[in-house]
């Protein structure tokens, strides 16, 4: 009779175990899901950058950026943030294709940066990856020549190690290329106007107010934040006053993936992604966007009328686990608002740009990525090894596949790649075009082809990585370098940069 007792007692505390541990798994897979849908008091005009003021000196358009630190309101008080030219974000500079550029960076901070232009064609030593720091007090100025097609492109810093840190502190801005021959009149182009950057971010912030970048539980990727700005502005709003409006969207979020529609699940026209406008307009009511890349949508408005683009939940290709990395999560981002009267823009065309297409006969290698854990084949980030060496001018394709099933995303610098096949089958519309960042769902097959052109420096290395930045700085991520025909890599010496603080 006693063991008998002792046992139903103990069959009760096992039971009352098992009903908590029931309740306290269901109460932790269901707080891992974030919804503001509908709750957003959108009562903040939406913040546009400003176009950074040029001059011309000696044949070069020159920039000026300077880091610096400042503070923010995000709606949790003044919030300590850094930014370029001013307290969060900076300026989006423009060029034309052929000009000359120069960018003189300031550095005013009180710790090494680096600013990398993400998405544009120029010569390693100007790239701003992590080998050309700029030292506290110490200023960089790169000069190369745009090249490439118009396209929204953006600038970040790329400190190894501390890239999640100084973007998620408000390091970043817009870089656009304009070229006549890769632009379509008929879309909406008066910047500020009816041509709109957004810069989408998510944020978290500690009960005294300053941003809290600590990981989410489980999500292995980073922070993920319950609050969204756009340009640095929290709960934004925009008046629209045409018919028609042009929204660059750029995911400059750390680790978020959106999957961006409207709430009325109206439909839009892409019209452009990473590297510049498609060949033919893409009607859709999603487009999902993982870190570091862009998209051009073309948002048709009627007289009066209010629209909230949102992010929807997506399947990240991770399983069910991809609630941890946000992809069951719902958030509003910002509202257009409409005038009573609109004014009249054309129609988008179906037919935009041509897109020359880059031939599979003309690859010279075929290169396997795998990306799992923190490294890419199996190899963790060092920065005196050049991972490999591709000629000038030479075409290659990319075998890449996710083999771990955390969320993925690869970023290649200097080149615009296209997706030749997914999984074996041709791409779908939305890529299509030229890419510099693609997301890889887990076990997808990916083939991107890409043509190394233009610049060599057997020394100086460009980056490729993942970008969901608390991966990267992990150390998923390599480095080639790009030699004449016939040559070969060369020894890429950090100490000196090191030392001295950055180039200056």
């Amino acid at each position: 009779m006693r063991l008998r007792r002792v046992l139903a007692v103990i069959g009760v505390v096992v039971l009352l175990l098992c009903t908590v541990c029931a309740g306290a798994g269901v109460w932790l897979w269901n707080s891992q899901v974030i919804s503001t849908a509908d709750e957003v008091d959108f009562t903040r005009p939406l913040a546009v950058p400003p176009l950074a003021p040029s001059r011309m000196e000696s044949g070069r358009r020159v920039f000026d950026l300077k880091a610096q630190a400042g503070t923010h309101d995000f709606g949790h008080g003044q919030t300590p943030t850094w930014g370029f030219n001013g307290d969060v974000l900076g300026p989006t500079l423009r060029a034309a294709r052929g000009e000359q550029v120069q960018v003189n960076v300031t550095n005013a901070l009180d710790q090494t940066t680096t600013v990398h232009w993400h998405g544009m064609h120029l010569p390693a030593a100007a790239d701003g990856g992590p080998h050309q720091l700029v030292g506290p007090g110490k200023a960089w100025s790169p000069t190369w020549k745009v090249d490439q097609p118009a396209a929204t492109l953006w600038y970040h810093p790329h400190l190894h190690g501390e890239t999640a840190k100084h973007v998620y502190r408000g390091l970043a801005g817009l870089f656009l290329v304009d070229d006549p021959a890769t632009s379509v009149d008929a879309l909406p182009h008066e910047y500020g106007v009816d041509d709109v950057p957004l810069i989408v971010q998510d944020r978290k912030f500690d009960s005294g107010g300053k941003l809290d970048d600590s990981p989410g539980f489980m999500s292995g990727v980073g922070v993920l934040g319950d609050t969204v700005a756009v340009n640095g502005t929290v709960g934004p709003y925009l008046d629209v006053t045409t018919e028609r409006v042009r929204l660059r969207l750029l995911n400059g979020s750390n680790a978020r993936v959106y999957d961006f529609g409207f709430a009325d699940d109206r439909r839009f026209a892409l019209v452009g992604t990473d590297g510049g406008l498609l060949s033919s307009a893409y009607d859709t009511d999603r487009i999902m966007l993982s870190p570091g890349e862009r998209a051009e949508i073309v948002v048709t408005m009627k007289p009066g009328e209010r629209a909230v683009l949102r992010s929807y939940p997506q399947d990240l290709g991770t399983g069910p686990f991809g609630r941890f990395t946000g992809g069951a999560d719902t958030l509003d981002v910002l509202q257009l608002r409409a005038a009573g009267t609109l004014a009249p823009r054309p129609a988008v065309p179906s037919k935009l740009v041509e897109v020359p297409r880059l031939a599979r006969a003309d690859a010279v290698q075929q290169r396997p990525f795998r990306l799992s854990g923190h490294s890419i084949n199996s190899k963790q980030m060092e920065m005196t090894r050049i991972d490999f060496a591709p000629e000038r001018d030479s075409v290659e394709i990319w075998k890449v596949v996710n083999n771990d099933g955390e969320p993925h995303s690869l970023h290649v610098h200097d080149v615009q790649f296209q997706v030749l096949t997914r999984d074996g089958a041709p791409p779908p519309p939305q890529l299509s075009g030229w890419k510099d960042t693609i997301y890889l769902p887990g076990d997808v097959d990916f083939e991107l082809i890409m043509r190394f052109s233009d610049f060599a420096d057997p020394n100086t290395p460009y980056m490729f990585h993942c970008h969901v930045l608390f991966h990267e700085d992990a150390g998923m991520m390599g480095q080639f370098v790009v030699v004449p025909p016939g040559g070969k890599p060369g020894v890429v010496d950090h100490s000196s940069h090191l030392a001295h603080g950055g180039p200056h």
